[in-house]
Order: structure tokens, then sequence, then C-alpha cells
């Protein structure tokens, strides 16, 4: 039987069951909440969320576009590494969902040879995606593969709820998905990335993303056909890595394709109740011929338990008056 998908999105499988959130991520001790190493502080201010764009994906609720303000804020300037969650697990002793499950979702091409008796099952319709026992954040692509030369790259297979554990670690918390969008914009206005709107300009790449054909060929053109180290590939405007492609990002909001219509645009937190979670920023796996979302201001939602080897998150911190 294979696994439901919920989502019908190629980048973003999602386990059937939502979980338990855990918004207080209660006996996780503390690290230095006084640290903003390896952060940047963004001013805040105005600016116009969203898109109008016709590459956009009416369900997912991009547009339209508004003026949305946010507050000073910090935040990480690349995803959180293999080794800072490492940390965390030697620190806390920590289990994630993926761990509680036993398993996690990875993608056909990444099962490794030793792991490929481990696949219990894959997505219906998105036959791409593999239920992989043992797979989880230590162990990428399944039993047989590890993280050793990989401490740089962004850690994967984090559910919201782990994301939200080990910001309470940390000190600092996820961002609200108008931070993630102001933060990813680097000051530019209302273009398709992070850099401007041409994708590959003078030919360069700017991103992690899908290079052939999805999902069967991955050239690997623009240096990688998984996960980048966390800061690869020119930073933007304000000095943030990976804010297009390499793994998604958790933010904090509850998700709603029509609730920012009406909301008000000071500081949006988004709905207060909700089964799926936002993300943001897209992926490895993401191509224009199926998923664009690697665009500033694309969108999509998966449960809070839900994780994968495409996943994983960037804290912030609030500016202490």
């Amino acid at each position: 039987m294979k696994t439901k998908s919920v989502s019908g999105a190629c980048c973003v499988p999602q386990k059937q069951s939502v979980g338990d959130t855990d918004d207080d991520a209660a006996g996780i001790p503390f690290a230095d909440k006084a640290s903003t190493n390896g952060m940047k502080k963004l001013p805040g201010g105005s600016f116009l969320m969203g898109s109008d764009s016709t590459e956009g994906f009416p369900a997912d609720g991009e547009g339209p576009v508004r003026e949305v303000t946010v507050k000073p804020f910090y935040t990480d300037v690349g995803a959180v590494s293999n080794r800072q969650f490492n940390d965390f697990i030697k620190e806390t002793g920590f289990r994630t969902d993926a761990d509680t499950y036993e398993w996690s979702f990875v993608f056909y091409h990444n099962v490794g040879a030793k792991a490929r008796k481990h696949v219990d099952d894959t997505v219906w319709g998105l036959e791409w995606w593999c239920k992989v026992m043992g797979a989880n954040w230590r162990h990428p692509e399944g039993p047989g593969s590890n993280i050793k030369k990989r401490m740089d790259h962004p850690v994967t297979h984090v559910s919201w709820n782990d994301a939200i554990a080990y910001c309470g670690w940390a000190g600092k918390r996820l961002p609200t998905e108008a931070e993630w969008e102001y933060g990813a914009r680097g000051g530019l206005v209302q273009k398709q990335y992070a850099w401007g709107d041409e994708l590959t300009p003078r030919s360069k790449h700017h991103c992690n993303i899908w290079q052939g054909q999805f999902p069967h060929r991955n050239t690997g053109a623009d240096g990688y056909k998984g996960t980048a180290p966390v800061r690869s590939f020119p930073a933007n405007g304000f000095g943030l890595y990976n804010v297009s492609g390499n793994v998604w990002e958790w933010c904090n909001d509850w998700f709603s394709p029509t609730f920012h219509m009406t909301a008000p645009q000071q500081h949006p937190a988004g709905p207060s109740t909700g089964d799926r979670k936002v993300m943001r920023g897209g992926s490895f796996l993401c191509h224009d011929s199926y998923c664009n979302r690697y665009r500033v201001a694309a969108r999509t939602s998966n449960t809070p338990d839900s994780s994968s080897d495409n996943l994983g998150f960037r804290c912030v911190r609030d500016v202490q008056k």
C-alpha cells in the first residue's frame, strides 16, 4: 500500500499523522541566549510581500502583493548545520520525530545501496519519495549513510517540532513567514529571486536546485546533486545564504492560502491555528518544470511532524531593547 501524499507537491512529502506540536519545547535546557554569532541584524520596516506572478500556484496563496511591516530582528545567515544540530543533540539527548517514527522520506535517487532493502513504501503519485526505515538526520540517505563529511551542510530530516526544540535550546525562535521573506529579499523590491529576476545571470548559478529532467536526471550543473554547505553561492543583499534552493526552511506560522488577505499587515504572525506549518525557499529538488518554489515569494506547507532529506530550518532572535 502506498503512503498517502497530503500535499501533492513534489518537494514536500507529508506524514499522514499531524502529531503534537511542541511550542514550548518543554524540558529542553537553554544554551547561550545572548549569543548572536553567525547572525545578521536586520533593520526591519515595510516591504512588499507576496507576488502576483503567473509562475505561482494559486492554491499556495502567494498573492496579492501587499505592504507588510516587520520589527528589527537577528537572523541566522545560513540554515542550521549538522554540526550545530549535533551540539544540540549531545547536550540534550533530544530524539527527533524521525527517530521516534523510525523512518523518514528520502528522494529515490539518494537512497544508498545499503538502504534499498529498508525502503518500506513510496508516496502514491509521487513515487520518487521513499519511506526509508532508519533514515534520520544522522543517516540522511538511510542506513549506511552518515554526515561525517557534511558537518557544514544543513541538517535535514528535521520536523517543525524538532526545529522548535532546537530553537528553545539555542534561545532563538523560528521566523514568522513575513520575517523570512523580508530577509530572503535582501532589500530588493518584488524581484523573483534574492539576486534579481534572472535565474542564472551571466550563466552563473546562484542557488542549488534541480538541473536536468525532473525527476529522472540531475546533471548537478550548479555543483551539487544533494545538499550544499550552508554558506554556498553568493549571499543576498542582507548577507544571507541559500534562501533559494538547498533545503526547505520551516517558518513559525500556521499555513493558510487566504488568511493574509484580511489579516493585519503590521508584524503579521499567521493564523492562530491550523494543521500545517509554512515552509519557504524551495530545495535542491525544485525545478521549473514541476515545482519552481525557489522564488522568494513562493510558499508551501507541511505537517509539523513531517521530515525528509530536503527539509531544514534557520533561526531568528528578537532585538533586545
